[in-house]
């Protein structure tokens, strides 16, 4: 058998009895090993001095750009550096847009597989790049390659997921999600440690490091990949009844648009606009929480009254490790709202859910200022953190209301396409939040008030985010596919349909004949006992990588 038959889609309908429990643990492997581009940035500072060792080596004044990209005897600038995550996100969203269409015809499995050998491979690639010293290899392998990867892992369970979990779209979406917010908190301090474990005189471990993390995560990855099973057409959870279409629930269709169409549509472009302002306003708020914090309340985080710029070295050391522990609760917060809030919506609703974030998102932008100018540091917090779980929240509800408005056939890929709103917000949030505060600041306005007129801002963005969503109908009935376009696209996707439109993890699928296919006690046991081990081995890791962030968050408060 070739092994591009053994990842074709049709072989991984699941058979009757599979436990769809499996699937979530599957996705979850994947997410937390390709969210480790949120923690790159604990890469910068030793490769800042990969020459010098123990301190950086200065590339020459008169030297070009070009020239440093190729230069073998001076250090890489953090900045240079920086680029990485530009390229990370940049071609996620495009490989995300580019290659949906596909996923959804060749499933998830070959997306999964391919997405491995994407990240694991541009990780190898720039620990080539590291030793030889050529960061334009580092930007071409974890950056390009590696991103291309990112973009294919993040969508890959996004329709599957879906269709196995009809009755909690969201809470489904979001444990997928929760683990590309989490994969820095497992990644971060494993690469620490193992930078600390290969590190020598003449090597700062960084290379070394990058090849046992392509190593570790191709393990888990494979798994993850190896483990997706789709359902048969038509399967349904046992005793679950879809809701009809009715006033009440017409934001929820149970016909499909393709994804040629639907990119077309108002609607899409309503919900893009909400995406990009939400993101926007909650990652220019993240990429400054830590100066943010340190700036703002000064001396008064270790009990001194007096600002930022009048504290001795070793006083802002001290406030740096604070604001470390207010990075950590930050990510904690964006992590448990990507499942909290896409949980919450499957029972008010996505549209709903969205309205939330933004009205209460507003709310709290401009409540900001005032929260710092009294000096209240605990509502300051609980305010950001609450914001960034909304940040978090507005990545995982976003598939469920595109399944809701457009059908579920194509929704991975039409998620892809949407995904070039958060690309977009990359770009527009940090540039936006960090060319004000400079301008702000070269104006001789002090640093603890030059964020005032960025949160107003923001809190505008939002505004504009509330009523693009205000906006979204449901799609025109000239969108949807007709029974033959349907069926078509449904060979197209290799799907096989279960005759009875029934079944579940415990009752099997309807046979050929309609009859109730009987599905044994022990391959139902055996079935809960895999998936008690699978939700370990992702479990596990993430439990440990809390309780670390827990344990830098806990400073914040002493």
């Amino acid at each position: 058998m070739a092994l591009s038959d053994w990842l074709s889609k049709e072989r991984t309908i699941a058979e009757p009895g599979f436990n769809r429990w499996l699937v979530p643990p599957a996705a979850l492997a994947i997410h937390l090993c390709i969210g480790m581009a949120y923690g790159f940035s604990v890469f910068w500072l030793p490769l800042s001095k990969a020459i010098g060792i123990k301190e950086s080596i200065a590339c020459p004044k008169d030297m070009s750009f070009f020239a440093e990209i190729f230069a073998t005897t001076c250090d890489w600038k953090i900045s240079m550096l920086g680029w990485m995550f530009t390229l990370f996100f940049l071609f996620l969203g495009a490989a995300a847009a580019l290659f949906g269409g596909w996923l959804e015809h060749a499933g998830p499995r070959k997306a999964g597989v391919v997405a491995t050998i994407c990240w694991c491979g541009g990780l190898v690639i720039s620990a080539f790049g590291i030793y030889v010293h050529q960061i334009w290899l580092m930007w071409l392998g974890a950056g390009v390659i590696g991103g291309i990867g990112l973009g294919l892992g993040y969508i890959s369970p996004v329709s599957t997921l879906i269709k196995w979990f009809p009755d909690r779209r969201g809470m489904a979406t979001g444990m997928a999600i929760m683990g590309f917010g989490g994969g820095a908190m497992i990644g971060a301090p494993l690469a620490d440690m193992l930078m600390k474990f290969f590190a020598t005189p003449t090597s700062v471990g960084v290379w070394e490091t990058f090849l046992a993390l392509a190593a570790i995560y191709f393990v888990f990855m494979m798994a993850g990949a190896l483990g997706y099973r789709v359902p048969p057409t038509g399967w349904k959870p046992e005793g679950w009844t879809p809701p009809a279409t009715q006033a009440n629930n017409a934001m929820i269709t149970s016909r499909h648009v393709h994804l040629n169409v639907a990119w077309k549509t108002p609607q899409f472009w309503l919900i893009w606009s909400v995406l990009t302002l939400n993101v926007s306003a909650g990652i220019g708020i993240l990429g400054m929480a830590s100066p943010l914090l340190q700036e703002v309340f000064g001396g008064k985080l270790i009990g001194l009254d007096v600002p930022f710029n009048d504290l001795t070295a070793a006083q802002k050391g001290q406030i740096a490790a604070i604001a470390a522990g207010f990075t950590g609760l930050l990510s904690l917060f964006n992590i448990g709202g990507r499942f909290v809030w896409a949980s919450f919506s499957d029972y008010i609703g996505r549209k709903m859910t969205y309205f939330v974030f933004l009205a209460l998102g507003f709310v709290l932008y401009v409540s900001i200022p005032t929260m710092a100018k009294s000096g209240h540091l605990a509502l300051f917090v609980l305010a950001f953190c609450i914001i960034l779980s909304m940040y978090g929240g507005g990545f995982s509800t976003i598939p469920a209301y595109l399944a809701d408005m457009f059908g579920t056939q194509m929704v991975g890929a039409i998620h892809g396409r949407l995904l070039t709103a958060w690309a977009t917000a990359g770009v527009l949030g940090p540039v936006l939040v960090n060319y004000i505060r400079e301008y702000q600041i070269a104006h001789g306005v002090p640093k603890a008030q030059a964020y005032d007129i960025t949160m107003y801002i923001l809190a505008g963005m939002l505004v504009l985010g509330f009523i693009c969503n205000l906006l979204v109908r449901p799609v025109a009935e000239k969108n949807f596919m007709t029974d033959e376009e349907l069926a078509r696209e449904r060979k197209l996707a290799h799907e096989r349909s279960t005759a009875g439109n029934a079944g579940s993890t415990q009752a099997g699928y309807a046979g050929a004949s309609g009859g109730a296919v009987a599905i044994a006690t022990p391959t139902v046991a055996n079935g809960a006992v895999l998936a008690l081990f699978a939700w370990l081995a992702v479990g596990i890791p993430l439990a440990v990588g809390v309780w670390i962030t827990l344990q830098k968050a806990v400073i914040l408060f002493k």
